[in-house]
């Protein structure tokens, strides 16, 4: 059973990054106001969640080990939903790589959202000059399902005690002004 859940969901997965039926969307910031809910998600800051605390789940580092994301508290935490057959979220990878590099305040967790084995995620980011970024995958998807996320990438920073902030729907050049200025808000 389980595995033709993780299959439909593949498949929904692969209409685009969109991962949610028009149906079931809930207006946010994040939603078109002018279309309403029927159109989606807006690319860009949604503090509709704010105040809402992470998710109790468990995810795999890249030994394969388990790795709660409660462990990330005691300092603020970008977490980076995305998928290797996802063109935005590979197109954003580079800057949160570089992101990742400044070794400043937010923690940065890039949470592969892939179904293959933890290997081919690590081969993924190798292999697009990914070098700074540690390895995180959630294949069961269920950080997507506990923040209600439809739309890959999307970004959550939490505060240091776990609470979320903000989200960041759509790719995003993380090494801009804006971004250092919206992760600022992190404390």
């Amino acid at each position: 059973m389980r595995l033709i859940v993780m299959l439909l969901m593949g498949l929904v997965l692969l209409g685009g990054c969109d991962r949610q039926k028009a149906s079931e969307r809930q207006a946010t910031p994040a939603t078109s106001a002018a279309g309403g809910a029927d159109q989606g998600p807006r690319k860009g800051l949604d503090r509709g969640n704010a105040g809402k605390p992470a998710p109790d789940i468990v995810i795999k580092d890249g030994d394969g080990e388990d790795t709660a994301l409660s462990e990330f508290k005691g300092a603020p935490v970008l977490v980076n939903l995305w998928a290797s057959w996802c063109v935005p979220c590979v197109k954003e990878l580079p800057t949160l790589d570089r992101l990742a590099a400044q070794k400043g305040p937010v923690k940065i967790v890039a949470l592969s959202q892939d179904i293959g084995p933890i290997g081919s995620v690590s081969a993924f980011l190798t292999e697009h000059g990914i070098k700074t970024l540690e390895t995180y995958q959630d294949a069961d998807m269920a950080m997507s399902e506990k923040t209600s996320s439809p739309v890959l990438p999307t970004s959550i920073l939490y505060d240091s005690k776990g609470i979320e902030v903000w989200r960041f729907i759509g790719d995003r050049d993380w090494t801009s002004a804006s971004a250092a200025k919206d992760l600022a808000e992190a404390k």
